[in-house]
């Protein structure tokens, strides 16, 4: 009964349009609203920018633009996830963040080579929660290591 629980993992569900993703809890800081978001200049076009988050500053992703999905208004259902992965602290916007769910280890399986218009290098697996299925993001991937300095600095450097 003991390795039922070490099998079990929360995930941080949030849509992106009609789709349900995840992240492991243990890669999320926080839920924030959207706030200001402060342009950086010569940043990939899925970097909106930097926000002060408590004194932090946090360099936002547009996971939509990430992802090559057409870009949406923010509206009050927005959320930036705060995301933590190798020490490098990012916000992502999605449409919203939907609840927390418990998955067990062996029900993830490997991403599809298609699926739809998502950029499947990004997913690192898919889950089945009753008639759901959730894509589990490859963060690190994600992250992509070309803006990892303007990531870990929140500035170009």
């Amino acid at each position: 009964m003991a390795n039922s629980v070490f099998n079990e993992q929360k995930v941080i569900v949030f849509q992106l349009q009609d789709k349900e993703y995840g992240v492991f809890v243990q890669n999320v800081k926080s839920i924030e609203k959207v706030d200001h978001i402060t342009r950086v200049p010569k940043t990939a076009d899925y970097i909106k920018g930097v926000i002060n988050l408590r004194g932090v500053v946090t360099p936002i992703i547009d996971l939509r633009k990430r992802l090559n999905m057409p870009e949406k208004e923010i509206t009050d259902q927005t959320r930036v996830i705060i995301a933590v992965q190798n020490e490098m602290e990012v916000g992502l916007i999605v449409d919203s963040a939907n609840d927390v769910v418990d998955i067990s280890e062996d029900s993830i399986e490997p991403a599809p080579s298609v699926i739809e218009q998502v950029e499947t290098e990004f997913i690192k697996g898919i889950t089945k929660l009753d008639k759901r299925l959730i894509m589990l993001l490859d963060l690190e991937k994600v992250l992509g290591k070309e803006n990892q300095r303007v990531i870990e600095h929140g500035q170009v450097v």
